[in-house]
């Protein structure tokens, strides 16, 4: 279905500005993207146009810029042909490392995100503006979180949340003004049917962890937790984001791309543990041991687990999806089921593990 339109995406060539780009390209939804590409990445943002964007019906066009900079550091005869020519605005430019230093949070998610507001209330066709940003706006909060709701948390886990959730407050404002779709994803993992992804992070740092440790005798439960882990494929993200993006009941809303059924924790960890090392877990080790363990540089490292990984393990929080689950049925888009989908996310991760560029720098 072509809508005949231009569309400006940031955060590409990141993973998931170019999982969406993907499936723009197979549904065929504009004529023509231009990527908004810091001048550093414009190489890597080239070779992966070309693996993925051959197509003499649609074009792809790379723009070089700077959110952090006025008009998104884009110089002014260009700026000047997209307002001209775009109506879809895709907002996914951020530091999305849970260990990011606060500084750089602020400076990209924070101030990138007010600076290129300013850029996007200037374009005078804009038909929608989607802002990627997190269920983990939450912060502190427990108990259900409505999609409705951007309620200042009594404290963040880090200052990915924290930033996320300013950055939210910024986007939010413009709804008065602006065609504004907010989209909250959970934690993102590969492709459910193949696995596919291009970093190990998020629940990946707990499959590191397992994979690290496979050759102990036994591998403990860490904790005793009955709280839910919100992890969702980046299939469903990026084919509910696009459907969203284009319904008229999207307009003004803000919606939570998560998991409907989240399963417990101590599940998804048990899932992973047999997936990896063909046992159960078994016994269990306090989790004030574990995070100790993992606050030490070595160990972290050696495991390839960031610190704040565990803080989720506990954390007594589910996400209502009443808004997004009642626009997208009219699609027919649903969220597979991650503990079925876990044999394939396993494969793939097993098939590279041992690549150091899927592999997220521990700190």
């Amino acid at each position: 279905m072509f809508l005949l339109a231009s569309a400006l995406i940031t955060g590409f060539p990141g993973f998931l500005a170019k999982n969406i780009i993907k499936e723009l390209k197979q549904q065929k939804v504009y004529t023509k993207i231009y990527v908004l590409v810091l001048p550093l990445q414009t190489g890597l943002a080239e070779k992966m146009i070309a693996e993925i964007y051959q197509d003499q019906h649609q074009s792809i066009e790379i723009v070089e810029g700077d959110i952090t900079l006025p008009d998104a550091g884009i110089d002014k005869v260009t700026l000047e042909q997209l307002f001209d020519e775009v109506e879809y605005i895709w907002h996914l430019a951020a530091i999305y490392d849970l260990a990011v230093p606060k500084e750089i949070a602020w400076r990209v998610n924070v101030h990138g995100t007010e600076m290129f507001n300013r850029v996007v209330t200037q374009f005078s066709k804009l038909k929608r503006y989607t802002y990627f940003s997190t269920a983990y706006v939450a912060g502190l909060r427990e108990g259900k979180l409505l999609e409705t709701e951007l309620i200042r948390p009594d404290g963040f886990k880090n200052h990915y949340e924290e930033t996320k959730f300013e950055a939210e407050i910024l986007v939010e404002k413009l709804k008065e003004t602006i065609p504004v779709t907010i989209i909250r994803p959970g934690i993102v993992r590969g492709h459910s049917e193949t696995g596919v992804t291009i970093k190990f992070d998020g629940p990946y740092f707990f499959v590191n962890m397992i994979s690290n440790s496979r050759k102990l005798p036994f591998l403990p439960y860490l904790g005793k937790s009955t709280a839910c882990i919100n992890v969702v494929p980046s299939d469903y993200i990026t084919k509910a984001a696009i459907y969203c993006s284009h319904s008229k009941e999207a307009i003004g809303k803000t919606l939570h791309l998560t998991d409907p059924n989240p399963y417990p924790v101590e599940e998804v960890y048990r899932a992973f543990v047999k997936e990896v090392t063909g046992k159960y877990p078994k016994g269990r080790l306090p989790l004030a041991i574990a995070k100790s363990a993992v606050a030490l540089y070595p160990i972290r490292k050696y495991l390839q687990v960031e610190k704040e990984t565990l803080d989720y393990l506990t954390w007594n929080a589910t996400f209502d999806t009443t808004t997004a689950e009642t626009i997208l049925s009219k699609g027919n888009i649903t969220c597979p089921d991650f503990i079925q989908t876990v044999p394939t996310m396993i494969a793939f991760y097993n098939n590279h593990k041992n690549d150091p560029s899927f592999h997220i720098p521990i700190k």
